[in-house]
């Protein structure tokens, strides 16, 4: 074609009114971060080499002499040019007007409108080119595409400045292929846009969003090196410049990898790159879905919380791919939040994306891909627990925790977790225990799953209302988290048996040394009753109790001591739990203080010792007392007296 007929094919033309809406809301507020137009031009480039090598395989001479399929990247620093370049299909004239002057065939006034609500359940943009396209002003002043489709010499020339008008030519072009060249925009405070003419910085965000692009990305390196004299020594003021051509991206990932031809070691090299984590992953998932939707999904269990996982800055969800091209870097609706350790990537290929490629529509695809993740964690972490329980005991160690705060905060979830779920028990000091294992050990005759709740195991077993229970070898549960005894507003049973606090309410359990009866105890437990009063609810006598004179408990309904304490460390104020104060008829002291009340000249003092008695269960419990000088003094009477009647 001549240079004339080339000039006479050039013409200015304005675009659709949609699309300078779409240009407006692009430059302006689509896309949260401006680097994103360099991975919605790569997506364009491969997509542009996915067709062509598809039409290659029924005709290869649309190949030509170009059959090396890549993306290359020059800069022009000296005139502010970004150039991104494919020999991809290229596109016609009529191709070029039909994609970048107007918005998909199919009406381009409702895809505008799901565009500025950003709803758009039926877009999938990924490598449709004129959207994606357009990303480009946000950081050009002008742009030029060069382009040209297999087996002609003539290309097209498109250019605008991204004000509402463009130009377009037939040129004569060498190459197949596309041509985006960017002049970037002038410098300002807030943006920096010669950053995306520095060589480094386009490597880095090639590396985040385009790692794994199927074709090799290149770009020439331009490094300056001082030279040196024959003896070593530097000579000054020289530069020696070096020029070469590197593939910025990895282009295969390692999650389309036959999982049976993946070796160990390959999985963990990227686990250490890609999450910066040098622990070794408890768990690796690798794992394909087909079907309605289709994805792969390489997932980590870790061996070790997360920073941040338990305080309130917990680490990114897994990372969404379409297409091998980064759409959502923390991902966090792919697992539900108990999961929320699991580190990982999903790649699909095909997911109703928004406008901006930067978030998803909420679609039943989505949710398809989030049951199938969940239900292998599940699977993975069963299997652990059954086939290496030390493995699974460090686990539960360091991310236990998490898993109890999803069974916590949505009863749904407890027949999920709850065979997850392990506890330190008076069965052994060496292993936790499940409550599937607890339930396979009791007697034929025991009706409930028995626990306790402390700070430590060595706190817990001093406990007096396990007593009897030790005594009958009757197995207890240690709740030793703050949030375990939460977990039984919604884990009350398990395989058809209740779960008691051995501090609430009556235990099923019959102690043969508690012979005495209430009626023998009446007036001293009505006397005790009326002094404490204002303390507890009720003064009765004790099943649980061998060795120690009292203990508190609480009633089967409202709070528990425990948790009373716990929210009260949290500063938050709730009502009471119900103290009962139990008493062991078979102790000295009760006995003693029997005695006592018969004497009217002991009555005061029998006060006394009753609000001692309370105190010395408060202490027992964790409690403060409520009064230490109190407290003291009573005692230190208590204390003289005793060595006054000695005398």
């Amino acid at each position: 074609m001549s240079s004339e007929a080339v000039a006479m094919a050039k013409q200015t033309m304005e675009f659709q009114a949609e699309v300078k809406q779409l240009l407006h809301i692009v430059i302006n507020s689509l896309y949260t971060h401006k680097e994103i137009f360099l991975r919605e031009l790569i997506a364009n480039a491969s997509d542009a080499l996915d067709k062509l090598r598809v039409l290659a395989l029924t005709d290869s001479a649309v190949l030509e002499d170009s059959p090396d399929l890549s993306i290359f990247i020059e800069t022009d620093p000296a005139n502010r040019i970004l150039k991104i370049s494919d020999n991809g299909i290229g596109m016609s004239y009529e191709e070029v007007l039909e994609n970048i002057g107007t918005i998909a065939k199919s009406g381009s006034a409702k895809f505008m409108q799901q565009a500025v609500n950003q709803k758009g359940a039926d877009l999938d943009l990924i490598g449709r080119f004129g959207v994606g396209f357009y990303s480009a002003f946000m950081v050009a002043e002008k742009v030029t595409l060069l382009t040209r489709p297999p087996k002609t010499t003539t290309g097209v020339k498109w250019e605008s400045s991204g004000d509402g008008m463009y130009e377009i030519e037939e040129i004569e072009k060498k190459l197949r292929g596309t041509e985006v060249i960017l002049h970037l925009k002038a410098t300002t405070p807030d943006d920096h846009y010669e950053d995306f003419l520095n060589q480094y910085t386009i490597q880095n965000h090639i590396q985040k969003h385009c790692n794994f692009i199927a074709y090799p990305i290149r770009m020439n390196f331009v490094t300056e090196e001082a030279e040196s004299d024959s003896s070593g020594l530097i000579v000054e003021d020289t530069k020696q410049i070096t020029i070469s051509e590197r593939t910025l991206n990895s282009i295969q990932p390692i999650w389309t990898k036959n999982p049976k031809e993946t070796e160990r070691e390959q999985y963990l090299t990227f686990y250490r790159q890609h999450f910066h984590d040098w622990n070794e992953p408890a768990e690796i998932l690798h794992t394909k879905s087909e079907g309605t939707v289709e994805f792969t999904a390489l997932l980590f269990i870790p061996s070790q919380a997360p920073y941040g996982l338990y305080t309130g800055d917990p680490p990114k969800g897994p990372q969404l791919y379409c297409k091998h091209v980064l759409v959502v870097d923390d991902c966090r609706e792919l697992l539900p939040d108990y999961f929320r350790f699991v580190r990982g990537i999903v790649d699909a290929s095909d997911l109703p994306l928004n406008i901006s490629r930067e978030t998803l529509q909420h679609d039943a695809q989505m949710q398809v891909i989030k049951n199938h993740l969940e239900k292998k964690v599940l699977e993975r972490l069963k299997s652990m627990l059954a086939e290496d329980r030390p493995k699974y005991e460090t686990f539960w160690n360091e991310l236990g925790k998490s898993i109890k705060g999803g069974l916590f905060m949505d009863y749904r979830n407890t027949e999920k977790l709850q065979d997850l779920l392990i506890f330190e028990s008076s069965y052994s000091t060496e292993q936790k225990t499940t409550l599937r294992e607890y339930v396979e050990r009791m007697p034929e005759q025991q009706k409930a799953i028995y626990y306790t709740a402390g700070q430590s195991r060595a706190a817990i077993e001093k406990l007096p209302q396990l007593e009897v229970l030790r005594e009958q070898n009757v197995e207890v549960l240690y709740f030793l988290d703050k949030v375990d005894e939460f977990l039984t507003q919604h884990l009350s049973e398990y395989a058809g048996k209740k779960l008691q606090s051995v501090s609430r309410g009556d235990l099923d359990l019959k102690n043969d040394a508690a012979v005495s009866t209430d009626e023998q105890y009446k007036e001293l437990l009505q006397f005790m009753q009326e002094t404490l009063k204002d303390k507890v609810k009720e003064v009765r006598l004790s099943k649980r109790l061998k060795s120690s004179p009292v203990c508190l408990v609480s009633s089967d309904l409202g709070y528990s001591l425990n948790m009373e304490r716990l929210m009260a460390e949290a500063n938050q104020p709730i009502l009471r739990a119900t103290r009962i104060l139990e008493v062991n008829p078979n102790h000295g002291v009760i006995k003693a203080l029997d005695k006592m009340l018969k004497n009217a000249d002991r009555r005061e003092r029998l006060a006394d010792c009753c609000y001692l008695l309370y105190d010395q269960a408060m202490l027992v419990e964790n409690y403060r007392v409520e009064d230490p000088v109190k407290f003291a003094n009573l005692l230190s009477s208590l204390i003289i007296e005793a060595y006054a009647d000695r005398q």
